[in-house]
């Protein structure tokens, strides 16, 4: 009796795409090691030179770094030996204008961290001097007044400066060069250049100073930002969906307002944070309107009011260690503040998945 075999079935094969950009495992593993030993010896010359901190730190390991490649590239050709130092010097420029924002961040952290205490979020000065203990006291007021100011002005240039974007790439009327001309001219003013308009205006007119000034101060220093921020936007919307607003019948501001607007909200809350993020650290302005207070004020009318620029100024110009540390604390605040609301807006801008 036979037995019957069945044929094998055919495996397929897949062929697997060549990559010989791509470095090898021992390829990476040789630029770690030859990286960290870099590391080793910079930090060796800069305990025995004369070269001193994180700077000094840098400027050895550039040099260190540039020696390594030549050496390693020594017996490539022509083309490995330019593509290994065109990728050291770009390496070493994305560093350079990375690491001023990246020692920044770290020291204000570092040293706003001591006074980051329970009480500083939630009292006052009014009754604690610059020099007491940093467990006494704190920047509540301030905050409050900042968020106070920063809001009537966001309140104010808001409604203005999307307004003036839309009017820019929507209406295209016959005050369009003027209107561009003039958003353009308030971007390269001065802000203590807006605090004395403001000063001028408001203050005298009402003789005393108030969240209010400080708010409008704000405002005009805001305002350009938004509005060209909103008018970049507003350009990026395709034609396609005006036009087919039209086309179903829908007048101008209708498409504008139901089509337009609500296609780039995102970019409206980008415009936004960009404003605010403009003015919430303006210190001039707010010296020739708001001033300044050690206590409680919640009525923008109600004269002088804290915020925490003038706060950090204010505590680093008496200079004692423990003021500096309130003011070092405050910076760190106000970063918090800054990125709490990024990240708000952010969510909110893209919670509408349509």
């Amino acid at each position: 009796m036979s037995t019957i075999i069945a044929p094998a079935e055919k495996t397929e094969v897949v062929p697997e795409p060549i990559t010989p950009w791509k470095p090898s495992q021992k390829t990476k593993s040789v630029s770690i090691i030859v990286f960290l030993a870099s590391l080793f010896l910079s930090a060796a010359i800069v305990l025995l030179t004369g070269l001193a901190g994180i700077d000094g730190f840098g400027l050895a390991l550039f040099c260190v770094v540039i020696v390594v490649t030549t050496v390693r590239n020594l017996r490539s050709n022509q083309k490995s030996r330019k593509d290994a130092f065109v990728g050291v010097f770009v390496a070493s420029a994305a560093m350079l204008a990375f690491f001023p924002w990246m020692s920044i961040f770290a020291s204000v952290i570092v040293k706003g961290v001591r006074g980051l205490q329970p009480n500083f979020l939630v009292e006052n000065m009014q009754f604690t001097t610059p020099d007491d203990e940093l467990n006494m006291g704190g920047a509540a007021h301030a905050v409050i007044g900042s968020m106070l100011m920063v809001s009537i002005a966001a309140a104010i240039t808001l409604p203005l400066g999307i307004l003036s974007g839309v009017y820019l790439t929507e209406i295209r009327g016959r005050l369009t060069f003027l209107v561009r001309f003039v958003v353009q001219s308030m971007s390269g003013v001065p802000s203590i250049v807006a605090g004395l308009f403001v000063y001028t205006t408001f203050v005298d007119y009402t003789s005393k100073f108030s969240g209010m000034a400080g708010a409008l101060a704000l405002a005009v220093l805001m305002l350009p930002t938004v509005a060209r921020t909103a008018e970049e936007v507003l350009k990026l919307v395709p034609d396609d969906l005006r036009s087919a607003s039209y086309a179903l019948g829908a007048r101008q501001w209708r498409t504008s307002l139901m089509v337009v607007l609500p296609t780039v909200r995102s970019g409206l809350m980008t415009a936004a944070i960009l404003g605010v993020a403009r003015v919430i650290g303006e210190t001039a302005p707010l010296l020739l309107t708001s001033l300044s207070n050690n206590s409680f004020i919640f009525n923008p009318l109600g004269g002088p009011i804290g915020s925490l620029p003038t706060y950090i100024f204010g505590l680093l110009q008496i200079g004692t260690e423990n003021s500096i540390n309130r003011a070092w604390t405050g910076s760190l605040v106000l970063l918090i503040l800054v990125l709490v609301l990024f990240t708000t807006a952010r969510y909110v801008g893209g919670k509408d998945k349509r």
